[in-house]
């Protein structure tokens, strides 16, 4: 059976389009709505009632658009978010694959977190890595200037590289050898984290993880595909405008590209 409605995507800021980016090579003719709650970012500082608030209002948002799936993008989102369907529609979060890929990495059994401190504060992480292997040692970091130093494209800065080895230094003298990256911005930051990690630490990116959980349900017929000559279409929408992040996405997307921007009222 296929379903040819787009699959909806959303994090409080940029953050979440470097999921969007592993969906959209992944499955190329798969349509994507992406929202992006930049008037209210970041999330990770909010409290988790205000998270949870923001969380329900961007999928009801989304469903009324006529999504066939929604993809939690945002980790703070996710950790108040553990749903599996939402009003009849499949929801996907970062939490449950981004800890199923770490477990299957790991050889040592201990793993890091970075996060937000919201995050870190909920022990979402820590909890479902522990659910799934009793015998994982879990630790965490949270790195609260890392989204604004994506949201401002500092991929590649001296400040940036200072910023990361602070708070990423102290974890690896854990011992661990898996990284998971707890914020979908940090992806952006990776190369600034690899240079504190080196290549014998492995990463964990939240977009690969939810990108291998929706083929395995495409193969078990929970997730519907479009037809197999269908055209791909993004559609970015904000909820405040500018020109910066546009052109901060294209940049990330690359070599995806969105056909539309827009600023929405959710």
């Amino acid at each position: 059976m296929m379903d040819s409605r787009p699959v909806g995507v959303f994090d409080s800021g940029i953050g979440g389009l470097t999921v969007l980016k592993v969906l959209a090579e992944r499955f190329p003719q798969e349509s994507f709505l992406y929202l992006g709650d930049t008037a209210r970012l970041p999330y990770g500082s909010k409290s988790a009632l205000t998270i949870r608030r923001y969380s329900e209002q961007n999928v009801h948002y989304l469903l009324r658009q006529g999504v066939k799936a929604v993809v939690i993008a945002c980790n703070s989102a996710s950790s108040q978010f553990p749903e599996g369907e939402f009003e009849g529609v499949p929801v996907y979060n970062v939490i449950h694959p981004g800890s199923f890929k770490a477990l299957n990495l790991t050889k040592n059994k201990k793993i890091g977190i970075l996060g937000t401190r919201a995050t870190v504060k909920s022990a979402a992480y820590a909890q479902e890595l522990i659910r799934l292997d009793e015998g994982v040692e879990v630790f965490s970091q949270a790195c609260p200037l890392f989204v604004p130093l994506a949201e401002e494209g500092w991929d590649d800065d001296p400040i940036t590289n200072l910023v990361t080895y602070r708070y990423v230094n102290p974890i690896v003298k854990t011992g661990i050898d898996t990284l998971i990256l707890g914020c979908t911005h940090y992806p952006i930051l990776k190369e600034a984290i690899r240079k504190v990690t080196g290549n014998s630490i492995e990463l964990v990116d939240s977009g690969e993880a939810i990108a291998e959980l929706i083929a395995q349900d495409i193969e078990r017929g929970h997730f519907k595909p479009v037809k197999e000559d269908a055209t791909q279409n993004i559609h970015i929408m904000t909820t405040d405008a500018s020109e910066h992040f546009n052109n901060l996405a294209r940049r990330i997307l690359e070599p995806v590209r969105a056909e539309q921007f827009s600023v929405v009222d959710i």
